[in-house]
């Protein structure tokens, strides 16, 4: 094992805060200069602008290094052209002469995740810059920090190229459903109410009053389950339910959940269950639908849901505030679906289960690249790579 001197990067680098700027400036116009929050991070650009003086110390340039305070605790080079850099968000600058910044990017993040795994929070975690100014990193000569940047870079093409062939993989699905039905979704005489081809059933509130009955606790699904195309069930909490009702909303395989409301564009976002939750029920912000397999086959449904048509009827007829929209049962109950021949529908799931396979193949893949890349990082800060 190599061992290098320990340097905090206090000493190597400056870590500078960002500005608290003027919210009322703000404006989604592109007016000024882009803003960066810590949301904009992981996207590489900002759609919040703001427009007033400014001092140019807090502009920030493609390639500067940027990391969130709150939140997930890591490091980005930031992509979105010249943009301000905002409070809660801070700048590795002005690095010394004996440093490559590759592999002070590299360092921070390792040594960033190790902050995250051991920091204590209630709800968000948050991260000081006097914490990362602190971190001891080894400084081996440049030479032997340039190796070590060019091992990583290698293992780090290796995800990216991976990730690329996943989402290459996901997008094949609705570009099935496109090739598939688009000539039965301009047929609006083939359409159905959902309602005549379908049950659709809304869930249980949290904080009831029993009235002296007594309820079990049970799995229940709520809207953070319910993603876009897929659900998220990483996290399965309980609620408080009367023992008819677990009978009645028990979820099973093949239902598809749908929300009532959210952002504009995740309105009406829906996915199907696509295993057994035994006892598992849903909140009253979640609507269940459970299909008549013999119209409608609940994994076509579940990606009509997906599609342009569907988005734009949701839409329509929503109701909305300032950046929120809503539907009710009445409303889902009336969705518009095309019912395009069964056997199509039948062999579009079969193909889709073939396509699901392919991305499991590829998670178990992707996990142990990842698993590759974060040992060879740790190892490299140990002086072990």
């Amino acid at each position: 094992m190599k061992r290098w001197p320990n340097k905090p990067l206090g000493e190597l680098l400056k870590v500078q805060n960002g500005f608290a700027f003027k919210s009322e400036l703000f404006n989604e116009d592109g007016k000024g200069l882009p803003i960066i929050r810590i949301r904009d991070l992981a996207r590489g650009f900002s759609k919040t602008f703001y427009d007033g003086e400014h001092d140019p110390a807090f502009e920030v340039e493609n390639g500067d290094f940027l990391i969130g305070m709150d939140g997930e605790f890591r490091c980005y080079r930031w992509q979105g052209g010249k943009a301000l850099l905002n409070q809660r968000v801070c700048r590795l600058q002005n690095f010394s002469r004996d440093l490559n910044a590759g592999y002070v990017f590299y360092g921070i993040n390792d040594h960033l995740r190790e902050i995250e795994d051991n920091t204590a929070f209630v709800t968000v975690k948050h991260l000081s810059s006097k914490q990362i100014a602190s971190v001891e990193m080894s400084v081996p000569p440049l030479a032997e920090q340039e190796r070590i940047v060019r091992l990583l870079d290698e293992a780090d093409e290796l995800r990216k190229l991976r990730a690329q062939a996943d989402r290459r993989t996901a997008d094949l699905i609705p570009s099935l459903f496109q090739e598939m039905f688009d000539k039965y979704a301009k047929k609006l005489h083939d359409h159905v109410r959902l309602e005549r081809i379908a049950e659709v059933v809304s869930g249980v509130a949290k904080g009831r009053n029993f009235n002296g009955r007594q309820p079990v606790e049970v799995p229940y699904l709520r809207v953070a389950n319910v993603q876009a195309g897929y659900l998220d069930l990483s996290e399965i909490k309980t609620i408080q339910a009367l023992p008819e009702e677990v009978e009645v909303l028990a979820l099973r395989k093949g239902d598809v959940l749908l929300t009532e409301g959210g952002d504009f564009d995740k309105l009406g976002r829906g996915a199907m269950l696509e295993q057994d939750l035994p006892n598992c029920i849903h909140q009253n912000h979640v609507f269940r639908v459970r299909v008549e397999q013999s119209k409608l086959n609940p994994v076509y449904f579940a990606k009509f849901l997906l599609t342009g048509e569907a988005r734009g009827y949701f839409l329509g007829c929503a109701k909305r505030t300032t950046n929120l929209a809503s539907i009710n049962m009445t409303q889902l109950r009336a969705l518009p679906v095309p019912l395009s021949p069964l056997p199509l529908q039948k062999e579009f799931a079969a193909r889709v289960s073939e396509i699901r396979a392919v991305q499991a193949e590829q998670s178990v893949s992707r996990r142990r690249l990842d698993d590759l890349f974060q040992s060879m990082l740790h190892r490299a800060f140990q002086g072990e790579l």
